[in-house]
């Protein structure tokens, strides 16, 4: 099979990245693997789309970090294929990054996508999905009871009352926007800055007012989901504890957060079970699901990370499960005469 994975941009790539390592699990497996960045799509006039694909040697790497040592050596390499050549295209970028950076490919993957995936080939997670998740709004689509109260505005005035409410301790952040970007912890130390708080996030957009979670003092979970499950081998979860550094309330590993082994009890798999329809039915393969104590604070479906962490705190490859459960998919398109929805065939 041939795998395609959709990245911001090659040179921004790392080797621990969650992406080297489901690309190295691919090739371990005997799959064919390319790298496909925003500049890599052809639709030409006959209506047939082709995409600029950088190869990465076929081998049995033995290390993620050999595979990404490959990986470098691809350079400005491509050879042109139409889109009917690849079997799936995981879509692993972060819109956000673009959105600052190259604006008009912050939707690239997500309009391809949908032609890619018009075309037959399995596109994950689903584009039009992520069409609607490109920024936080999405987040209000699952159930009031495991989200934390919720206010979204460009109006100081309501954002202030929003606060007086709570006591004064709330998170602001915006709507667009990822990897703790911009969030704001407000109580009564920092609330003679709201203003200025309210003035800086108010520049990129619209802002969201969320009641603080009293558990988020001990951390975060970030636990992935695939097909709307736990991701789990055995009793092992693909999980981990993200505790922030005591001068930074963010728990995002790049922002200085601590990453901790954790065990998941029944209030996250409560969480899980309460999230599962709305993954399921949107087509969201795989997913990174932030959780402080009942409550979720964000659900990452575009490039969740930390994949290699989990697998080193686990001892286990999750990596593994995943390719396994795409192959399957495709096993399943191509044995039937009538297509799946695309959709349908993400989460099967």
């Amino acid at each position: 099979m041939r795998f395609a994975f959709f990245v911001n941009d090659l040179a921004t790539e790392y080797p621990n990245y969650a992406t080297t390592v489901l690309a190295h699990a691919a090739a371990v497996r005997g799959h064919e693997v390319c790298y496909v960045t925003p500049s890599g799509f052809v639709l030409s006039a006959d209506d047939s789309l082709a995409v600029h694909g950088h190869f990465v040697p076929k081998k049995k790497y033995g290390t993620h970090l050999e595979f990404f040592e490959a990986l470098k050596k691809v350079g400005k390499k491509a050879k042109k294929m139409d889109v009917s050549e690849i079997d799936v295209l995981m879509l692993r970028n972060d819109p956000s990054t673009d959105a600052q950076t190259t604006p008009w490919a912050e939707d690239i993957g997500i309009l391809f996508g949908r032609e890619a995936a018009r075309r037959g080939v399995l596109v994950l997670n689903d584009p039009d999905a992520l069409g609607r998740a490109i920024n936080k709004l999405y987040f209000q689509s699952f159930p009031a009871e495991v989200r934390a109260e919720t206010m979204i505005t460009k109006n100081a005035n309501d954002v202030k009352e929003f606060a007086e409410a709570h006591g004064g301790n709330i998170i602001l952040k915006p709507l667009q926007g990822s990897g703790g970007s911009g969030v704001f912890k407000v109580d009564s130390k920092s609330g003679s800055n709201l203003n200025q708080i309210i003035e800086a996030i108010d520049r990129d957009g619209y802002i969201i007012a969320q009641s603080y979670v009293k558990a988020a003092s001990k951390g975060d979970i970030r636990m992935f989901m695939m097909n709307g499950w736990p991701l789990k081998i055995g009793d092992k979860y693909c999980a981990m504890r993200r505790v922030a550094s005591e001068d930074d309330i963010r728990s995002n590993i790049h922002a200085g957060g601590k990453a901790e082994a954790v065990e998941i009890t029944d209030v996250e798999l409560k969480v899980a079970e309460l999230i599962r329809p709305r993954l399921i039915a949107d087509g969201m393969f795989l997913v990174g699901v932030d959780i402080v104590g009942d409550k979720i604070l964000e659900v990452n479906v575009f490039s969740p990370g930390n994949l290699n962490t989990c697998n080193k705190m686990a001892g286990v490859n999750f990596a593994v499960p995943i390719i396994e459960s795409i192959e399957r998919k495709i096993e399943i398109r191509d044995e039937n005469l009538v297509g799946f929805p695309n959709k349908t065939l993400a989460t099967m």
